[in-house]
Parts: C-alpha cells; sequence; structure tokens
C-alpha cells in the first residue's frame, strides 16, 4: 500500500528510514543515495500513505522502517511476501513495479498534468513522463466535452421551432 501511495520505487521504500520522513508535515525525502536518478527528492505523504507509516511506528523498533524484524536490517527484497500476497489475492502475474504505474495513472486519471506525475516520481526526463500521456487525453476530453454542454440546452430551447436552417445566437463579448 506504500508503493501505491507514494509511487515510489521499491528500492527507496525499501530503505527508508525515519530520520526520512517527517511526519507532521506529511514529507518523505528520499536521499540521493537511494534514488535512481541520483537526486534527493521530497515526496509529499497522503493519507494512505501516512496510515502505513503510522501503523509501521506502532511497532517501530529499528530505525528502517520496513526492516526485517529477525535482523532489525531493511529487507532486500520482498519477492516471496509478494507471491504469497498475490496469491492470497488471486492476482496473477503482476510485478510490484505495476504499483508506480498505477500511482501515475490515478495521479493523471484525476486531472493532473504530466510535469506533476514527472516531479512526484521523480523522473530527470520529462520524456519518461510522457508514456502516461494516453491517459490525460482522457481528461483533456472530458474538459473538451464541458464546452459542449451549451449544445443540449440551445437543442432543448430550439427544439420547438421548426425551420429548415437555425441560427444559433452568440453573447456579445465586451
Amino acid at each position: 500500500m506504500f508503493l501505491l501511495s507514494t509511487g515510489a520505487r521499491l528500492s527507496e521504500a525499501l530503505t527508508a528510514t525515519w530520520d526520512q520522513v517527517d511526519l507532521e508535515k506529511g514529507l518523505w525525502t528520499i536521499p540521493a543515495s537511494t534514488a535512481k536518478s541520483k537526486k534527493s527528492r521530497t515526496v509529499p505523504l497522503n493519507e494512505s500513505a501516512l496510515w502505513v507509516l503510522d501503523q509501521a511506528a506502532k511497532m517501530k523498533r529499528f530505525d528502517a522502517i520496513f526492516a526485517n524484524p529477525a535482523t532489525g536490517k531493511p529487507f532486500t527484497t520482498i519477492t516471496r511476501v509478494w507471491y504469497r500476497l498475490r496469491k492470497a489475492a488471486g492476482i496473477g502475474q503482476m510485478r510490484i513495479h505495476s504499483y508506480r504505474h498505477q500511482f501515475a495513472d490515478l495521479v493523471i486519471s484525476s486531472g493532473r498534468s504530466l510535469y506533476d506525475v514527472q516531479v512526484l516520481l521523480g523522473h530527470s526526463d520529462p520524456r519518461v513522463s510522457q508514456r502516461y500521456a494516453r491517459l490525460s487525453m482522457h481528461t483533456l476530453k472530458e474538459a473538451a466535452n464541458t464546452a459542449s454542454l451549451i449544445v443540449p440546452k440551445l437543442k432543448a430551447e430550439l427544439k420547438s421551432e421548426v425551420s429548415s436552417g437555425v441560427v444559433v445566437p452568440f453573447q456579445k463579448v465586451a
């Protein structure tokens, strides 16, 4: 749930430590040493990410947020756990990285820009975020359709008029 809520890469989440998180401000600073771009970035934490961290804080015994309880060290992989979770949920083949894509899909589908996706995911090149442009086209179409809401209204007003041609009056613009 943390990956879906933040759009973080698995390696970034697995190496996250409590000193990187400011729960009061709702921010997580991913250090350059663990970021793929080798540049640190700050990720705003939404309510579901904060909930996950709140649950993890109840068991806080180690510096790493997602620590192996047996060793106290960060997990290096969660392949077996991921397999068991997918099996229990009845999900077939699905990469854990798909949560990162799903996060971007949710951001775009809510009407946010590709620039927002680029910043949230830490893409250094805007072209990487372009794969989500297909999703923003749906949002753009909805935006364009708001301008056509006047057509059904005019059709209803003009329905009573029977003629071979109808002149649609335009409002004067000052």
